[in-house]
């Protein structure tokens, strides 16, 4: 017979105090089964439902509401849980009026998820991923090599390098929290409900003349209107190169003329000191490849070629080809080295060639990973010398496009391709003049790619004489008013090695008869002298973002 619980009173009412009881486990399964946070507040500024064909989710700002208060900031950075001095959001500034009729208007600037992504055609392993339903455009942070290409890439600074991880991060508008119908951290944070995620147009490419999808001002303000059909928002970036997708709102409009408020700021860039010593050894071993062979088809093609599979052959050695081969192996090792020490993740360098497609950096890859072997070959085989030659032109060439992609003025292919051959060039000369290897014939290449070089550097720097200073959308002027501004000593000392060792110092040395410690030690001059070209390639390049703060 079973008992009834009627005969147990206390033990019945323990057992419904105890269902009644708000234990942690009770109140964390009660908060994950209720509604998110604020979501009364927010679900009006995300999209209910999935983007339509020919759309995709994008951040819409209204400027109206924007107070530059910086919570989208804080809140990115927090839910994120990013480093001390990592941020994937940002607050700019644009200004404009005069003194007594000042204005200002604050903006706040993330990844703006392209519809046509640099960053994601330009990455060589593959690390970044537009979703095809969102369009939101993920970084794969196990996949990233550190090679922050896509920094060079992007004309918003929006990835940014992780030295502590080694990898590049970037906003990737919180997908995880809009997939379970949460807001992302900046839109749930602004106080004036400043930002919100909607389903976009994608934009037509290229854009139509007179395209203003992306800046919506007010009709009834004609005279504000921001009239430019390739325009994110004044101050930022060209829109014809990556399609932003971004809309920025304004019922009051914009005033005529304004811009960013650090429009004229000076901002030399990262030195890349590995990419310094690289792009500057592999010019060197090319250039000495480049000039045995000149050389030995100048004396006689057929002995070159007869002879070229004999181990080191006594003329070839008299000559003293084969010295100057063995200085460009040891140049070319040298440079693919110090090539690995600039990736922030070299272990898995060997994805490096998956992006061959579309990646300038994986066809430089591969083409110079082809050339080491032709290379070291040269120093047993000294007929390979002209196929080793070939292929690290064409590696070389490569190394210009890497950078005449990114579609910075200064990196343009008119620039760099004159820099990097030309280097080539003197370099091999140099090192050619030092062995007394056709010394006279030496001399006159090394004087005729210093003058293209300096004719280079002349042609930026004389932007400073026709284009006005208060115009900060005249191409190269940011780099002009560098290389003449805090970097000037550098600029300058590579101006006088330049006349001086590439256009005097050869005419001495073949005139009189110096010592060989001499020619060395001006040799190593020069490729001093090279040195600080490539770190002025770096410094002085002007680097596009978006309008920011000043200071």
């Amino acid at each position: 017979m079973l008992a009834s619980r009627d005969n147990f009173p206390l033990l019945t009412e323990l057992l419904a105090e105890q269902q009644r009881l708000a234990t942690p486990v009770a109140r964390f399964a009660a908060a994950s089964g209720g509604a998110p946070a604020l979501e009364p507040v927010y679900r009006d500024l995300i999209p209910l439902s999935a983007p339509a064909a020919g759309e995709q989710y994008a951040f819409e700002v209204d400027l109206d509401a924007c107070t530059g208060c910086k919570a989208c900031v804080a809140a990115c950075h927090a839910l994120n849980g990013l480093d001390e001095h990592e941020s994937w959001r940002d607050v700019g500034l644009l200004v404009a009026g005069t003194e007594r009729r000042p204005f200002q208007q604050t903006i706040t600037t993330a990844c703006h998820h392209c519809a046509d992504p640099a960053c994601l055609n330009g990455c060589p392993v593959l690390a970044y991923e537009k979703d095809p339903l969102t369009g939101i455009v993920r970084h794969l942070d196990d996949q990233c090599i550190g090679c922050q290409y896509c920094i060079l890439k992007c004309p918003y600074d929006a990835p940014k390098y992780n030295a502590r991880l080694g990898i590049v991060r970037k906003c990737d508008m919180c997908h995880d929290r809009l997939a379970h119908g949460e807001a992302p951290a900046c839109v749930q944070a602004c106080p004036t409900h400043a930002i919100r995620i909607v389903a976009a147009p994608t934009p037509p490419r290229p854009p139509e003349p007179n395209f203003t999808y992306y800046v919506k001002i007010a009709e009834r303000r004609p005279t504000a209107e921001v009239a430019a059909s390739a325009e994110l928002l004044p101050g930022a970036p060209s829109a014809n190169y990556t399609r932003p997708m971004t809309r920025y709102t304004s019922q009051r409009g914009l005033p005529a003329g304004i811009r960013a408020a650090d429009a004229m700021a000076l901002r030399p860039q990262p030195a890349h000191w590995p990419l310094v010593i690289m792009l500057t050894l592999l010019p060197l071993a090319i250039g000495c490849q480049a000039v045995v062979t000149l050389v030995a088809m100048r004396a006689n093609f057929t002995y070159y070629v007869k002879i070229g599979w004999n181990v080191v052959p006594g003329e070839w050695a008299e000559r003293g080809a084969y010295d100057l081969t063995l200085c460009g192996a040891v140049a070319g090792v040298l440079g693919l080295a110090a090539s690995v020490a600039h990736l922030g993740q070299p272990r898995r360098a060997w994805r490096i060639f998956l992006g061959w497609r579309r990646s300038w950096l994986s066809r430089e890859a591969m083409v110079f990973g082809a050339w080491l072997p032709l290379t070291l070959a040269t120093l047993i085989w000294p007929a390979l010398t002209l196929p080793a030659a070939v292929v690290g032109a064409v590696g070389l060439g490569c190394s210009v496009m890497i950078y005449a992609d990114t579609r910075r003025g200064f990196w343009a292919a008119a620039q760099t391709a004159p820099r990097f051959f030309g280097g080539a060039a003197a370099m091999g000369a140099s090192v050619a003049i030092a062995l007394g290897i056709e010394a006279a014939g030496a001399a006159v290449v090394l004087a005729a790619a210093m003058l293209i070089k300096l004719a280079c550097d002349a042609r930026v720097v004389r932007v400073l004489d026709v284009a006005d200073e208060e115009d900060p959308s005249v191409g190269w002027l940011a780099t002009a008013r560098l290389l003449t501004g805090p970097l000037r000593r550098a600029f300058g000392g590579r101006l006088v090695i330049a006349l001086v060792g590439g256009l005097l110092l050869p005419a001495w040395i073949l005139s009189a008869d110096v010592p060989p410690w001499s020619r060395w030690l001006w040799c190593a001059g020069m490729f001093a002298g090279e040195l600080v070209e490539r770190w002025l390639f770096f410094r002085a390049v002007d680097a596009p973002k978006m309008p920011g703060l000043v200071g």
